[in-house]
């Protein structure tokens, strides 16, 4: 059993829409400080891996959930807490970066200021092997999915110092990794939720200096959500999560503007999607199902089709009062639909990537998605949005409230 090492804040209860599922309201939660600077468009935040307690700044991502550290940053050798397996994983992520590495299990901290929670015993797997977009200004990447997508491999041997190549992790006999929120909670440190608080999906460079734009930096809040009333506004809208695989959603319809509802139809029986859409923080736009971005083009219209296809322009022939809100419509926990509005302003990113441009992050799958959309960053950044693990059976459920 882990314990915090200094008391974190208790916060008062705020009822919200999933209370009503039978959700708990967190008296414990830990606020982390966000940024997309390192990444340039994904959220990354520090936790603290180690007897050492190496800063560890890492990925944030719904999307998987596998805890994974660069072997170049994170010296195992001197970490006095870790516990070495035989355990090895091989992760591949949706835009083809990858890296293979050994499972240990230490101790990690996360949380600023007073409150700091301290989890021993984690498991972390050390990337010995990544492709060179993997990490990028990262240490490495934190997944916030559930335990089916974290899958690694039994070896004959102790995993570190590194010896198997991909080929031979694919002999080991096939096993699942507890990941780390699923232990945090486990452990009884903080409720089966987190939040997310963002207003861009791309680095915003409008300054000089990014790293002090605030349109850059958000929070983490892990263990709640409704307590951060500074953060949001008005009632929640909950939406059903469909399975736990990743966080799947059911897209019911798209409207653009004022126009009719496109009807979103169920993924192809050949595909093996278990859902038409997923909600992942790890992507920064959203990218949908080709069939069904054909069908956004022609509401939009010809010549704002073009001038989204060409996707990276300057910002003086982009004039946003002429494009409209796009409105994504997916079925709800509370038999209410859930209405998301993704207005022009952030499905088209100004002052990117560098100031005087602007880049749209609102596509089509030009690969065969099997009829699924990945709902990214765009979708959450208007929004405060809860990930509620506690309830619809383990499965949960996904609210979003307007940010302040």
């Amino acid at each position: 059993m882990a314990k915090t090492t200094k008391k974190a804040i208790k916060r008062p209860h705020v009822l919200s829409a999933a209370a009503a599922l039978g959700g708990k309201v967190s008296e414990v939660t830990i606020r982390m400080p966000i940024t997309n600077v390192y990444m340039e468009g994904d959220y990354t935040g520090t936790i603290y891996v180690g007897s050492q307690k190496t800063p560890c700044n890492v990925i944030l991502d719904t999307g998987s959930s596998t805890l994974a550290i660069n072997g170049k940053h994170f010296d195992v050798s001197k970490d006095k807490s870790a516990t070495i397996t035989d355990i090895a994983q091989e992760v591949a992520y949706g835009d083809k970066s990858s890296w293979i590495g050994g499972v240990i299990q230490t101790n990690t901290v996360a949380g600023v200021g007073s409150q700091l929670v301290t989890l021993k015993q984690v498991n972390v797997a050390v990337a010995y092997h990544a492709t060179q977009s993997m990490f990028g200004k990262s240490d490495g990447i934190l997944g916030l999915a559930y335990t089916k997508l974290n899958d690694a491999f039994t070896m004959p041997g102790p995993t570190i110092p590194p010896k198997y190549g991909y080929n031979e992790i694919q002999t080991g006999k096939k096993t699942f990794v507890e990941p780390y929120f699923t232990q945090l909670e486990e452990a009884g440190l903080v409720s089966n939720k987190f939040a997310f608080y963002t207003k861009r999906s791309m680095i915003s460079m409008a300054t000089s200096k990014p790293n002090t734009d605030p349109l850059n930096h958000g929070f983490l809040i892990m263990g709640g959500g409704e307590e951060s009333t500074d953060l949001y506004t008005g009632d929640f809208q909950v939406a059903r999560v469909v399975d736990d695989l990743y966080y799947n959603t059911n897209l019911k319809s798209v409207r653009v503007g004022n126009g009719k509802q496109i009807a979103v139809s169920a993924p192809t029986k050949s595909s093996g999607n278990v859902s038409n859409s997923i909600v992942d923080s790890g992507t920064n736009e959203l990218l949908i199902d080709q069939e069904l971005f054909s069908e956004i083009e022609n509401a939009l219209g010809a010549s704002l089709t073009d001038q989204l296809r060409a996707g990276y322009v300057p910002m003086s022939k982009l004039d946003l009062n002429e494009w409209p809100a796009i409105t994504f419509v997916l079925e709800g926990a509370l038999g209410k639909d859930v209405e998301l509005e993704v207005a022009p302003e952030t499905y088209w990113q100004t002052h990117t990537p560098k100031a005087g441009y602007a880049v749209a992050v609102l596509s089509g799958d030009s690969g065969d998605g099997g009829g699924q959309s990945i709902l990214g960053l765009p979708l959450m950044n208007n929004y405060f949005t809860i990930f509620d693990r506690s309830v619809n059976k383990g499965r949960g459920v996904v609210s979003f409230a307007k940010i302040k």
